[in-house]
């Protein structure tokens, strides 16, 4: 894939995921992404193998349904309206066509004991449960742990890091080649692999999208002069509050944990999500050890209202 068509197709995938909740258009897509807008739509659906408008619709239901889990007390006319659908029953019909469920069978899943056949099993081969979407681990008592994994708030400074995007979202074998190809790249300017500060932003919930459409970025902090060139992208992991916790495990733990995290830990944290994807910092090769040894970090803010 040529290197400089990707880079322009992930400038248009980040212009719309800074816009979902907006009026979207074509022009719009095609100038963030340097493409004239009357061979754009082409393109983009040659690169990701989706349509414009299918892409923004899908990242629209699945903005929804994370929403859905997450703020489960905010009504679900306000959660349509939010991600861009003009009415509730717009939004509902757009999403069972989608799932096969309807957006109320997704926050009470005892009552979605079947479902027609939506388009993520008919156009993207993954079979949703909304049973996947909650975690089979429980909140301990007290507000700083997960089934006994602790949880600590604290401030991160700012770092200069350099970043590869997955080219086959969560797939393991596109994972292991993202950060295969990272790794290399860093001991080559100077960064031995077992010195590397490694983490990945993980910008979707592969319970709700489709393994291979999930967006990944490995990433690793580097000195601040240091070049970067392309398919690599320099960036900034920015200071703030995050809250971190150490998980060693299976991937299906992992997930657990992860959706307890949004769903369990924090409504009752006093925090909300910051600007800022889910991180996962690893601590190990699976391939070698066969098991996860990880952090995750997750940006937050004081919940305020």
């Amino acid at each position: 894939m040529n290197e400089k068509y990707q880079q322009r197709i992930q400038n248009a995938v980040m212009f719309i995921e800074q816009h979902l909740t907006q009026p979207i258009g074509l022009e719009e897509v095609a100038k963030a992404s340097h493409f004239s807008p009357f061979h754009f739509h082409r393109v983009f659906k040659g690169m990701m193998n989706e349509t414009l408008n299918n892409f923004i619709v899908r990242r629209r239901i699945e903005m929804a349904a994370n929403m859905l889990l997450v703020q489960r007390k905010k009504p679900i006319t306000e959660i349509a309206l939010h991600c861009g659908f003009s009415s509730s029953a717009n939004f509902s019909k757009a999403f069972k066509l989608h799932f096969g469920f309807s957006p109320s069978q997704i926050r009470s899943p005892q009552s979605a004991q079947s479902a027609v056949i939506g388009n993520t099993l008919k156009k993207y081969g993954k079979t949703f449960n909304p049973h996947d979407m909650y975690p089979k681990v429980s909140a301990s008592a007290g507000e700083q742990s997960i089934s006994g994994v602790d949880i600590c708030v604290e401030q991160m400074p700012e770092n200069t890091i350099c970043t590869l995007a997955s080219n086959g979202g969560y797939a393991p074998a596109a994972l292991f080649d993202t950060w295969d190809r990272l790794m290399n790249w860093g001991e080559q300017h100077g960064i031995p692999s077992a010195q590397q500060f490694r983490f990945a932003f993980c910008y979707d919930n592969p319970a709700i999208t489709p393994v291979d459409k999930c967006r990944y970025e490995a990433a690793i902090v580097i000195d601040q002069h240091i070049e970067v060139p392309s398919p690599f992208v320099k960036s900034t992991f920015p200071c703030g509050t995050y809250a971190r916790f150490y998980i060693k495990g299976t991937m299906e733990q992992v997930n657990d944990l992860q959706l307890a995290l949004y769903s369990q830990w924090l409504p009752m944290s006093g925090y909300e999500p910051d600007n800022l994807p889910l991180l996962e910092r690893y601590l190990n090769d699976a391939r070698i050890d066969g098991f996860l040894e990880l952090e995750l970090m997750l940006k937050v803010k004081k919940l305020v209202g």
